[in-house]
C-alpha cells in the first residue's frame, strides 16, 4: 500500500486543500491529512478544532486518515510507512519554500519523496488567511470552504 502525508496547518482547512487530498488519493492508496502542531504560527482554530473540521469535510472519502504531528515531517512519514509528502503550489511565490523544505527532506531520508500539487484552476489563489480575512469583515466564502467550515469561522468571528 503506497501512503502519502499531506501535512499542513490547515487553519481552516479549504477546498484547495480538499482538491489537493482528492487527487493525491488517484496516485496513492492513502493519504494521511496531517496536522502540524505549529504553535508559531498562532493559529485561530485549536489543534482539536482542526482536526474536527478536517473530519468533517473528508467524510465518507475512502483512504483518508486525519492525524496531527509534532516534530520532523520526514520522521512522522516514515513513522506512519509512507513514501511521499503531498505539497499543493499555488504561485512561483509558494515554489522556492517549498523546494527548500523538499530538499532538507530529502537530505534527512532520501527515501521519502516530495510529489509537489497544483490546485484546479478555480483555488490557485486561495489560502487559509485570505478565507480567514474574507469572513473576518462579513463577507462569503462558500464554495472556497466547506460548509462545516465556513459555519465555524462565522462563529469565531461572530459574523451571522
Amino acid at each position: 500500500m503506497k501512503k502519502a502525508v499531506c501535512p499542513g496547518t490547515y487553519d481552516p482547512i479549504t477546498n484547495g486543500h480538499l482538491d489537493i487530498i482528492r487527487r493525491g488519493l488517484e496516485i496513492f492508496d492513502e493519504v494521511i491529512v496531517a496536522v502540524a502542531k505549529n504553535p508559531k504560527k498562532m493559529p485561530l482554530f485549536s489543534l482539536e478544532e482542526r482536526l474536527e473540521l478536517i473530519h468533517g469535510s473528508v467524510k465518507g472519502r475512502q483512504n483518508v486518515r486525519v492525524d496531527a504531528f509534532d516534530g520532523l515531517l520526514v520522521d512522522y512519514v516514515r513513522s506512519n510507512n509512507g513514501i511521499a509528502i503531498i505539497r499543493g503550489l499555488r504561485a512561483i511565490s509558494d515554489f522556492e519554500y517549498e523546494f527548500q523544505m523538499a530538499l532538507m527532506n530529502r537530505r534527512l531520508d532520501s527515501d521519502i519523496e516530495t510529489v509537489f500539487m497544483m490546485p484546479s484552476e478555480e483555488y490557485s489563489y486561495l489560502t487559509s488567511t485570505i478565507v480567514k480575512e474574507v469572513v473576518s469583515f462579513g463577507g462569503s466564502v462558500k464554495d472556497l470552504v466547506p460548509e462545516v467550515v465556513e459555519k465555524a469561522l462565522r462563529q469565531k468571528f461572530r459574523v451571522i
